[in-house]
């Protein structure tokens, strides 16, 4: 009996280490595609950029991954981090944003003198609230509205980027490495695409007030002694803006980069039929193609005539339109739906229970893509002794794709199983013959008999020699 009460014991922590595994996220992604070949085969989307990253919004899962960790020089994506930090102090509090006011010193301006840093042209020691240099890093990547950030928060520039750098570890941006608040100089300041999604889906998920400046395409910044009349900030960012070519209805934000040395990065927003989607692109060509060069004299009128081309945007719309156009929710598995059967030990007029899901698992899933690619692995619990609630996690299920795992749920019971005490003490008493204590036990008992026999034969025998002796 102290044998089936530490096997149940043994079973009950087994049970309680499995129930505690939280249900597995897909990690899967997608290729994005354009229609089909001549064998009808899918045709990959065409791509600027040399990383890429998509994500669910709302859930975090991946969407589409190309090159996500390779770290590049992190460009104007830079101040992304620094607005954090500030929303941060303020705890994204828009009316104490508005009503604290800084100005920056010479400490702020010097290493931007002559550089060619974009600018929202706040002058040395112009008071500016923090709200307005939000929109000023966001909008136009103004450098020394960074600058300023970082002299009235921390002692020194350096001193802010350790602070980057430290908030950067703390969201798990773990192949990221800031050395300015505004990303114009790209020694040692680089990120990943997926870091960056990271930090963007930080900010839009906790705060308000920065998602609503990264939709509009104009701010005005309050009047100052040195801008009585405010300043308009417009937002670089095109693919917002009705009156551009790059205009995308679904877009709502969030910042660009355009640099020689990091050229075209991006991270923006779509939205469309309850579905939204964050996507990063780093490292498209800042300067036009050859071909493309061919194109715009071909056609002076297209965006391929003008003396750049955005391909960052090009590459964001392509790939909203290829999720919005092919993704879909796919029930993979029904919440009803019975799964297998489970044997169970000592069931009282049972012996087995019908397994279920906890719950029904719906994916993200390209029209495109037959459903039928998609493995269920089952996995039913070994030892399952009675008594069995129903609700008891007795199984799992285990969708892959590929080999890699799209999503996982618990199988439960349906139904309840008395323990039959009975088919219990028999099972117990004929499993005791098995047990390896039995067999020892036989085999002392045996080596005891052999050990008297031996010894008592050796006894008649002296004896028989003193007799013989006298």
């Amino acid at each position: 009996m102290k044998m089936f009460k530490r096997l149940i014991a043994a079973v009950t922590a087994a049970f309680t280490m499995l129930t505690a595994v939280p249900i597995t996220v897909s990690a899967v992604t997608f290729t994005p595609t354009n229609g089909v070949d001549d064998q009808g085969k899918p045709v990959p989307i065409y791509l600027y950029s040399k990383s890429v990253f998509m994500i669910d919004l709302d859930s975090g899962s991946p969407i589409t991954d190309i090159n996500s960790d390779e770290k590049l020089a992190a460009g104007y994506l830079t101040q992304l981090m620094t607005c954090a930090i500030v929303l941060d102090e303020f705890k994204g509090n828009e009316k104490r944003l508005r009503e604290s006011y800084v100005s920056g010193d010479s400490a702020a301006y010097d290493e931007l003198f002559n550089t060619g840093a974009p600018t929202a042209d706040i002058q040395p020691y112009e008071e500016v609230n923090y709200y307005d240099l939000l929109v000023s890093m966001i909008l136009c990547s103004s450098c020394e509205a960074a600058n300023i950030v970082a002299t009235n928060l921390c002692e020194s520039i350096f001193e802010f980027t350790i602070r980057m750098n430290n908030r950067a570890s703390e969201l798990g941006m773990n192949n990221t490495s800031f050395s300015s608040p505004h990303g114009l100089f790209t020694m040692q300041n680089y990120t990943t695409a997926k870091d960056m999604s990271i930090l963007c889906r930080y900010l839009y998920n906790n705060y308000p007030v920065f998602s609503d400046i990264c939709s509009e395409t104009m701010i005005t910044l309050e009047p100052t002694e040195d801008h009585t009349e405010g300043t308009n900030i417009y937002n670089n960012n095109l693919m917002i803006n009705p009156y551009s070519p790059y205009y995308y209805k679904n877009a709502s934000g969030i910042k660009v980069s355009s640099q020689e040395d990091s050229g075209r990065s991006m991270v923006s927003c779509a939205s469309e039929d309850g579905s939204t989607y964050l996507t990063v692109t780093m490292g498209a060509p800042f300067e036009k193609t050859e071909a493309d060069i061919k194109k715009g004299q071909n056609d002076p009128d297209s965006i391929y005539g003008d003396d750049y081309v955005q391909y960052n945007i090009l590459d964001h719309t392509s790939l909203y339109r290829w999720a919005f156009g092919s993704l879909d929710h796919v029930d993979f598995i029904n919440p009803n739906s019975e799964i297998t059967d489970a044997k169970v030990e000592f069931g009282d007029g049972a012996d087995y229970v019908n397994l279920k899901p906890s719950g029904g698992i719906n994916i993200l899933w390209p029209s495109d893509l037959e459903t039928s690619v998609v493995k269920h692995d089952v996995t039913v619990y070994k030892n399952i002794i009675a008594p069995v609630e129903k609700g008891d996690v007795l199984g799992k299920l285990v969708l892959t794709y590929n080999g890699e795992v799209l999503k996982s749920v618990d199988l439960i019971a349906t139904a309840s199983i008395k323990r039959s005490k009975k088919s219990s003490t028999l099972r117990i008493a004929a499993s005791y013959f098995r047990s390896n204590e039995f067999k020892w036990a036989v085999f002392i008992i045996v080596m005891l008999f052999s050990i008297y026999g031996i010894g008592y034969f050796l006894y008649l025998q002296l004896k028989y020699l003193k007799i013989n002796k006298k």
